[in-house]
């Protein structure tokens, strides 16, 4: 059985190495992270061009211009209570137009979304330890504490590639199935984390999904 001792959380005096695309990316040895990624299909376009002017628009509030390459980096200078804002405004609007379930939704399928359950379980406890996930039907919701000599977004590129490819092949097709990016968030305390555990147990229901049209794992959890 876990508990949150098996879970590192963020240091705010440790290194961090922090990278950006649609939203940035921090990265701490050992950390403990809130995942999603997405089908390729889950999010339109016109969606995600008004979340992006939503971002642009905060940022550009700040004083920090979106178009420069390390505008990421003036947003880590903000402080705490100012990027928590940002994440509740703009990766929030994400991962609320995610739980519309747009696209195909092919993870609804129990085959498929078990085939990602057993990829995401494959190495627990060598490179990672979960905490907990969900595969929904268009998108995926991990929490995780990676291993300090395992690299998040690295980890998550395995993850993607070896789905994709294995859903491509039950479906018959090939071509892009995730998108690129991913959105992570570093879990600060142990009540963020059980904030998150919280959030991904409900997200099947919110969603009002069928038994069979999800996998749930939720690693159980003695009282700390």
């Amino acid at each position: 059985m876990l508990s949150l001792r098996d879970f590192q959380f963020f240091d705010p005096a440790g290194d961090v190495t922090i990278t950006a695309d649609d939203l940035p990316h921090w990265q701490q040895p050992g950390a403990t992270y809130f995942i999603t990624y997405r089908t390729i299909d889950s999010i339109s376009v016109a969606a995600r061009n008004r979340i992006i002017a939503q971002r642009d628009d905060w940022l550009l509030r700040q004083k920090i211009d979106p178009t420069r390459t390390d505008w990421h980096k003036q947003l880590a200078t903000l402080p705490q209570q100012s990027r928590d804002t940002f994440r509740r405004t703009v990766a929030i609007a994400f991962e609320d137009a995610l739980d519309k379930l747009a696209g195909e939704c092919v993870l609804k399928r129990s085959k498929l979304n078990e085939l990602v359950a057993e990829n995401l379980r494959h190495f627990d406890g060598d490179r990672y330890q979960l905490g907990g996930f969900v595969v929904m039907p268009n998108h995926v919701h991990v929490l995780v504490r990676m291993f300090p000599e395992t690299d998040m977004l690295k980890q998550c590129f395995r993850w993607k590639h070896y789905q994709a490819n294995s859903v491509n092949k039950q479906l018959k097709r090939t071509g892009h199935f995730f998108q690129a990016e991913s959105f992570d968030h570093l879990v600060r305390d142990e009540a963020h984390f059980m904030k998150f555990r919280r959030y991904i147990e409900k997200n099947p229901s919110k969603a009002k999904l069928r038994e069979g049209e999800f996998a749930l794992y939720m690693p159980e959890m003695a009282e700390s």
